[in-house]
């Protein structure tokens, strides 16, 4: 199987590189691609066909790891080449979102895989898992087999099962480190920051060091903000309340410090307020 990933950024160009060293053929399109994601690419094996167009004629498989605003406009860019084979959303998006593309790729007689990621890019020395549901999920889930991507084929779960898992995951993990960052920045202004980190450390054990995780991660904000948008999307079609909406606006107000590895808590609190 000749597989294509459109969007090699961190997460794919990595994913991608375990079926590379699995066996696997994997290609991209370099035109229009930035020059970080063609070298993630080349480092990964990845052979570059340039062109979209060249590149879904050349493979049987498409994996789709975008950010979640993008994962519809590339959906329908494969379906505009009259793409016919396999066609696997690795997105975070809502499970309405999932369905919507897979109508879209099917439309033009691509088979479609729901896929959901968890977990950071895979290396060496942390596996990663890639959840898939789909009448074709076995078949990519055994191209992973013994790789540092663990690709779980969801049996008899229907297309949105594996998003949903992801929603419900990051969820948690994406809105618990929103909802710290701003606990702190709240603390921070009302001048109780090192009482309430003294409190959390007697009371709480560990949120303390878990109210950290958004120095480390605001880096990552600008892909979060939508990501928020996708699990409100997903509360609300499931008729449940959320305050997801507020974390897309908290992740929002740093998405300016995007590649800024671990910045300065005064750089994240600031942001966090209104202007």
């Amino acid at each position: 199987m000749t597989l294509a990933i459109l969007h090699p950024g961190e997460m794919g160009a990595a994913v991608a590189g375990c079926l590379v060293r699995n066996g696997t053929r994997v290609v991209y399109a370099s035109e229009n691609r930035s020059c970080a994601s063609i070298e993630r690419a080349n480092s990964e094996g990845l052979e570059d066909l340039v062109a979209l167009d060249r590149t879904l004629a050349a493979t049987d498989a498409v994996l789709s790891i975008c950010i979640p605003t993008a994962a519809v406009e590339v959906a329908r860019s494969v379906a505009a080449a009259n793409f016919k084979g396999i066609y696997i959303d690795a997105n975070a998006i809502a499970p309405s979102t999932t369905r919507e593309i897979g109508q879209i790729v099917e439309a033009t007689g691509a088979t479609f895989v729901d896929g959901g990621i968890i977990g950071l890019p895979p290396t060496p020395t942390r596996i990663t898992r890639l959840y898939l549901s789909g009448s074709q999920s076995p078949a990519i889930a055994a191209l992973f087999q013994n790789t540092r991507t663990e690709a779980i084929a969801m049996e008899d779960a229907p297309i949105g099962a594996a998003s949903a898992l992801k929603i419900c995951f990051a969820a948690w993990s994406k809105g618990e480190t929103a909802l710290l960052a701003i606990v702190r920045a709240l603390a921070e202004h009302e001048g109780v920051d090192n009482a309430l980190m003294s409190e959390w450390r007697r009371s709480m054990p560990g949120i303390a060091e878990q109210s950290e995780h958004i120095v480390q991660r605001a880096w990552k904000a600008w892909r979060w903000a939508g990501e928020m948008e996708e699990i409100a999307a997903s509360f609300e079609d499931a008729g449940l309340p959320s305050g997801f909406l507020a974390n897309a606006e908290i992740y929002r107000r740093l998405s300016d410090l995007k590649d800024q590895k671990n910045p300065a808590r005064e750089a994240i609190n600031s942001r966090l307020k209104a202007q």
